[in-house]
């Protein structure tokens, strides 16, 4: 204000009043828009300053919710703001222009403070040529969101339900600094060990001109010296630990961690090594930013904003001790506020406009250790069986070795429990699949999907039950050992059960579960038809919201050349498969040896 001359400076002074310990804020929140009840404000000098208390009423609210942010620093508790306040920033301007006052200076500040919050609107974005991903309108927002935060040197959350293109929108961003001449040092992709196939088929299909290191296996250090000249390098969290300091030496061009709430603990080891990373830009993928309490929301912003939201002891002082514990939905709106500039969340309701009726999603997962050593022990004695078998009785009269062979080879990825091995082997080989179905269901439950799970093996259903019942998840089961039919659908259709296992055989045609809106395979068929008819038990009339398709397979084997040869002889579908799916001797000797191939 400018008074006789004299320009005062009221922010200070009301930042000194609301960091008192006696000040009551109610004393302003009661105030009325009419009311010319004057305010005596103390300035520095000791002065007192008469003012009407309805107009200070605005000013007073929008520093104080910054004060609330930990924008009060120092002694005196001075007003001080960074770039993660931009946000803020645009509020304070806003509650202040409602006051009557206007500003000077800061222009393009303001203004990035405005498009955070969304009222000025992102910039629209480029893709590069070489990007071959078409984006949906709310992917191009999201990804027109990341290159925004990039180009403000800050990080954020990308909280997009599953099955909403999280990982194309994070490729287009790399693919935008590399056409830039931005990218200048790798992006790093930190994700879990059964999205690495994933990560490296989307990067190859999307975004073919970005070179991919993948530090996986126990090769992986051979690989160290190609990182410097790579666009981006695929790592697991399990290996964080082992390859920190590779890792850590290096200053990365942006961070991605996928699956972010793995470091929603926020001090264990891994999430403690992960915040030491150096990058000029972090981001974080999730689905599930809070699960349980809202230490896993600062442990997830604490990579992606350090400091952002202050440290865990005064984040819990501030925040989550009068929110859980006291019920403070004051403070959960001004959290909630503060959050919203930097975390990106769109559920599958939201965009359902923009969704086809239905979304397939290849979901490809690597083995390793046990499983991978088994699956090769059973490809190269199997493969040599069937050429033995072929040339002794000749093709036609093969076909039941070469059915045992092809089986054998889907029980393995599937689990090597399925298959007859000893206990102590049994116990070696863990399942890649059924780790990233456990993964998968944990995420959608979490989003309250409701979902279908189909396998050919009840052997296998069988496995994956012990897994919903360690959760504590009720779910509905269906195969030809099923009594009691009708009740199960039931249950899974009045929402008792939000997951319902079924085997193909049992539950392939004659069911119409419209309250399903995800269905996974878990294991690929031979015809493409009957995984239609399974996809058909969800999609179909009297559904009111687009499907979600997971196929469940083990990157370079026997599945991923199935679809593969699926693909290659579409036109012959009908000739190449018995009704059941099974093959027919269309499938000719070339065919069995790509499917062998290692």
């Amino acid at each position: 204000m400018t008074i006789d001359g004299e320009t005062i400076d009221l922010v200070q002074p009301i930042a000194t009043m609301i960091g008192a310990p006696d000040f009551d804020r109610q004393m302003f929140a009661e105030s009325d828009e009419d009311d010319d009840e004057p305010f005596y404000l103390r300035l520095a000098d000791g002065r007192f300053l008469a003012l009407p208390k309805a107009r200070l009423a605005p000013i007073v609210a929008a520093i104080w919710e910054l004060a609330c942010d930990g924008a009060l620093q120092g002694e005196g508790g001075r007003l001080r703001l960074s770039a993660m306040d931009l946000a803020g920033l645009a509020a304070f301007e806003e509650a202040t222009g409602g006051a009557g006052l206007s500003w000077r200076g800061g222009e393009k500040l303001r203004e990035m403070g405005r498009k955070l919050t969304a009222n000025g609107g992102l910039p629209a974005i480029a893709l590069p040529e070489s990007f071959t991903a078409r984006l949906r309108p709310y992917q191009a927002q999201g990804v027109a969101w990341l290159a925004f935060l990039r180009d403000l040197n800050r990080g954020g959350v990308l909280a997009d339900d599953m099955g909403l293109g999280k990982t194309v929108q994070a490729l287009a961003l790399i693919a935008m600094e590399k056409a830039a001449g931005r990218l200048g040092a790798p992006a790093l992709v930190v994700a879990p060990t059964s999205l690495m196939a994933n990560w490296r088929r989307e990067a190859e299909k999307f975004a073919p001109d970005l070179s991919v290191v993948v530090l996986q296996g126990s090769d992986r250090k051979k690989r160290f010296a190609e990182i410097g000249a790579a666009d981006i390098v695929l790592s697991t969290y399990p290996l964080i630990s082992k390859d920190h300091e590779t890792l850590k030496a290096r200053q990365w061009s942006l961070v991605f961690l996928d699956e972010a709430q793995t470091i929603k603990i926020p001090n264990a080891a891994t999430t403690r090594l992960i915040r030491s990373l150096h990058a000029r830009t972090r981001f974080c993928l999730t689905g599930t930013p809070l699960e349980n309490h809202l230490g896993e929301l600062w442990s997830i912003f604490s990579f992606a904003l350090p400091g952002f939201l202050s440290d865990l002891s005064s984040f819990t002082q501030a925040f989550r001790t009068p929110i859980e514990k006291k019920g403070d939905a004051e403070r959960g709106r001004l959290l909630a506020k503060r959050v919203r500039p930097f975390l990106l969340r769109r559920t599958k309701e939201e965009v359902a406009n923009e969704l086809p009726p239905k979304t397939e999603i290849v979901e490809r997962v690597e083995m390793e250790g046990a499983q991978h050593d088994l699956y090769e022990s059973i490809r190269l004695s199997m493969h040599e069986k069937v050429r033995a078998a072929i040339a002794a009785k000749g093709f036609s009269r093969s076909r039941i070795v070469i059915l045992d062979a092809l089986l054998k080879l889907r029980q393995c990825c599937c689990y090597p429990r399925l298959l007859k091995l000893s206990a102590k082997a049994s116990a070696k080989a863990r399942s890649a699949k059924l780790e990233r179905l456990t993964e998968l269901l944990d995420a959608l439950l979490d989003e309250n999907r409701r979902v279908l799970v189909f396998s050919q093996f009840t052997s296998m259903l069988d496995l994956i039950r012990p897994e919903l019942d360690a959760r504590g998840v009720a779910y509905s089961l269906l195969t030809g050992d099923t009594r009691d039919r009708a009740g199960a659908i039931n249950d899974f259709q009045d929402g008792r059960t939000k997951i319902f296992l079924i085997s193909l055989e049992a539950g392939g045609v004659g069911l119409n579960l419209t309250a399903a809106d995800t269905v996974i395979l878990y294991d690929p068929w031979w015809n493409p038809a009957v995984e239609d008819q399974a996809i058909d038990r969800a999609h179909r009339l009297g559904l009111e919201k687009p499907v979600f398709v997971h196929k469940i397979v083990v990157a370079g084997t026997i599945e991923e050349k199935m679809s593969a040869l699926k693909e290659k002889k579409r036109a012959l579908a009908e000739s190449l498969f018995d009704p059941d799916g099974t093959p027919t001797l269309a499938l000719t000797e070339a065919d069995l040896d790509l499917l062998f191939a290692p």
